[in-house]
């Protein structure tokens, strides 16, 4: 049986990881760029996978959707495609093929347009490799305790977070000069994701730095750090074990009332201690924000400004426009349109270079990536 994958470069991760674990239970991909026979498989996001649903539906072929927008709206894409995963994917897409493959019932995890049994296992990160051939990042936690209104990752991986091995992850570091991590909070590697404890990232931070002629990235992209997770102690093991001069701070707000509506988890004295640390140890702030937000004020709005314009004096801004995703408590949300002021400040920002990301348009960095 012929196995495609459709070419989305926004989810070559995705990619990476399920070639692995399909490799191991004996099938391999071939990628496209449509639906080919036999199967093709699609990981949407949610702001993509609309784009794609004209394609998908007249597909002549059988078609497996998965992904954050397969997870969040399975409900209605039973009527598109023959399957959708609902879940993590690693043992749930190679048991759907085998079912395919041999005719018998669909596994737990996969919905029909005549049936869902919601999947009866959490995967274990140890137990799947991160890529094989084809190289993604090394995931090292999955899941997140926290429950920000605008994010997928929780409804879809858990708020329980799991950890990859230290041996599981030098043994994939291998395959990299530069070493680059994907988690929700790099410095949370270890923990609850509640507590910080330094204790965990040192030993991971040392074991790696025993591979020769390797750089190490941690509190990069794609893996930003939550800001009380930022320590004197933790930027000091950046330092010494990592070779990147920035530290990628998800702080999302500058209005203190729109971190707690938002439900953050942390507050604007947490973001400046954590800027603080960061210059003091010699690294540049990247600081992430959203803007948009369907109940912000003018007045919340205003003031995030006047934190982007503090943080540009010492570092960077990463700004994006909130949009809506499903599956989250502000599912179905508009945003809510910038005053000048706003529009101003952030496009001045952004032409000193001190500002970057897609805070007018939030659907620009995944459109012009896919491919036709």
């Amino acid at each position: 049986m012929r196995v495609c994958w459709r070419t989305i470069p926004s989810q070559r991760n995705s990619m990476a990881c399920l070639y692995a674990a399909c490799e191991r239970a004996g099938y391999t991909f071939d990628f496209s760029c449509g639906p080919e026979k036999d199967v093709t498989l699609y990981s949407l996001n949610s702001i993509t996978g609309p784009s794609l649903i004209p394609e998908i539906k007249a597909a002549d072929t059988i078609t497996v959707i998965g992904g954050p927008h397969a997870c969040a709206r399975w409900d209605e894409l039973v009527h598109i495609a023959d399957y959708v995963v609902v879940g993590e994917g690693e043992y749930t897409v190679p048991r759907l093929l085998q079912s395919i493959e041999s005719g018998t019932p669909v596994p737990p995890g996969v919905a029909t347009a005549s049936s869902f049994q919601p999947v009866d296992h959490t995967v274990f990160l140890d137990g799947n490799p991160s890529f094989s051939e084809y190289k993604g990042y090394i995931e090292i936690s999955r899941g997140c305790p926290y429950g920000c209104t605008y994010c997928q990752t929780p409804r879809i991986f858990g708020n329980t977070i799991r950890h990859r091995s230290i041996g599981s992850i030098v043994r994939l570091a291998h395959s990299f000069h530069d070493i680059r991590f994907l988690s929700p909070n790099a410095l949370a590697y270890g923990t609850d994701g509640l507590h910080p404890d330094p204790r965990h990232i040192r030993s991971l931070l040392h074991e790696l730095a025993k591979i020769p002629d390797k750089d190490i990235f941690l509190g990069t992209f794609p893996g930003e750090i939550r800001p009380e997770f930022v320590s004197e102690e933790a930027v000091d093991l950046i330092a010494r074990y990592c070779s990147n001069t920035r530290i990628h701070i998800g702080a999302q707000s500058g209005a203190e009332s729109t971190l707690k509506r938002i439900r953050r988890g942390h507050t604007l004295s947490d973001v400046w201690r954590a800027i603080d640390h960061t210059t003091d140890a010699g690294f540049t702030p990247v600081v992430d924000i959203i803007v948009g937000f369907p109940d912000e004020t003018d007045e919340e709005l205003l003031a995030t400004v006047s934190f982007c314009r503090e943080v540009s004096k010492i570092g960077y801004v990463h700004a994006h426009r909130f949009f809506s995703l499903p599956g989250t408590p502000l599912e179905g949300r508009v945003s809510r349109d910038l005053i000048p002021e706003v529009v101003s400040a952030l496009g001045s920002l952004a032409l000193s270079g001190r500002l970057t990301g897609s805070w007018n348009n939030p659907e620009i960095r995944f459109f012009s990536k896919i491919s036709k």
